[in-house]
């Protein structure tokens, strides 16, 4: 089969119609990791009525135990299938072994390390070939946190983000046990043997996590843990940041909360960036939570359409002429 890119092998593997939109699926294979086997899902949508019309590209990012229904259900509601309407080019990755994406040989290694370093870049470039601009991103928890570790470890840069937006997204939250090396030790050696932890038996989602990404997260709460790996240090990193950068918190998030948000958005250099933290005392109707801040209807009339109004206001740059490369 031709591939629909000339970076590297991508299939179109279906095309369907969901109401008013258009939902085509592609399977990229980048083979630019140690693991040559990784093979990255990744879904567009778009107006049915309006198949071949380009808007501005956003790039809608899930979190841990999540996949790309995150964004948008069967039945064409969520923030991806709202963006659409908007007139926007939404595209949405499925991580390593998440949704569509097939898991890798090493899948149970996979850290957020991976993600940053190899499929980020490659899913820029890819959108980028597609759509000819450079495109936005959006990131959710573990989505956004893989953003950062992207930003600070230089993997993606202007040539590959038009600008970032976090929602929920931190490396701050301290869990103290994990500081005592003979508990992180234990913990560790505990875990090891294991190949995911699973979603949906502690109900946490309906997708499984790889035991590595537990493990790089240990590492990172650990005593003299640091957000990087052994590249480099990603936290450093994130002072050196450009592109423009909109961090969210709600003040009803237990497991993110504001003051990790807001202690991630501060360690960002970018001259251009907002903070914004859905709560009563700030104007909201609510105290918004971890997974309502996207997905309520609370969040379809007071959070979307501030998402819009960001990416609108960041999306007055002439269509990308820079040479087809992966970002970095």
């Amino acid at each position: 089969m031709q591939s629909s890119s000339t970076l590297f092998p991508v299939a179109l593997i279906s095309a369907e119609r969901c109401g008013d939109l258009i939902e085509d699926v592609y399977r990229l294979k980048p083979a630019n990791s140690p693991d040559y086997s990784v093979e990255l899902a990744v879904t567009r949508l778009g107006l049915f009525e309006h198949p071949d019309q380009r808007g501005v590209p956003v790039i809608l990012l899930h979190g841990s135990f999540s996949n790309r229904r995150f964004w948008y259900s069967p039945k064409g509601i969520g923030l991806g299938a709202y963006l659409a309407r908007a007139g926007f080019d939404v595209w949405i990755p499925e991580m390593r072994g998440h949704g569509l994406s097939a898991r890798n040989q090493a899948y149970r290694s996979n850290r957020v390390a991976d993600y940053a370093r190899y499929d980020l870049p490659a899913i820029a470039a890819f959108v980028r070939e597609q759509s000819g601009q450079i495109p936005h991103w959006i990131g959710h928890s573990l989505g956004g946190t893989t953003l950062a570790a992207a930003l600070g470890g230089q993997y993606l840069g202007a040539p590959g983000a038009a600008s970032v937006a976090l929602f929920g997204s931190q490396v701050s939250r301290t869990y103290w046990p994990l500081k005592v090396p003979p508990v992180q030790w234990s913990g560790r050696l505990l875990l090891k043997p294991f190949e995911h932890i699973s979603g949906p038996r502690f109900k946490r989602g309906p997708e499984d996590e790889p035991i590595g990404l537990v493990l790089e997260s240990m590492r990172w709460h650990g005593l003299f843990g640091r957000f990087g790996d052994a590249h480099g240090n990603w936290w450093t990193g994130l002072k050196d940041v450009e592109v423009p950068v909109l961090a969210v918190a709600a003040v009803g998030d237990e497991q993110d909360p504001e003051w990790a948000c807001r202690k991630l958005f501060e360690q960002i250099g970018s001259v251009e960036r907002k903070f914004v933290c859905l709560g009563r005392e700030h104007g909201f109707s609510e105290d918004f939570g971890h997974v309502q801040m996207l997905v309520s209807k609370s969040a379809q009339t007071e959070v979307w359409p501030l998402v819009a109004d960001w990416l609108r206001e960041r999306s007055t740059v002439a269509e990308d002429t820079l040479p087809e490369a992966a970002a970095g």
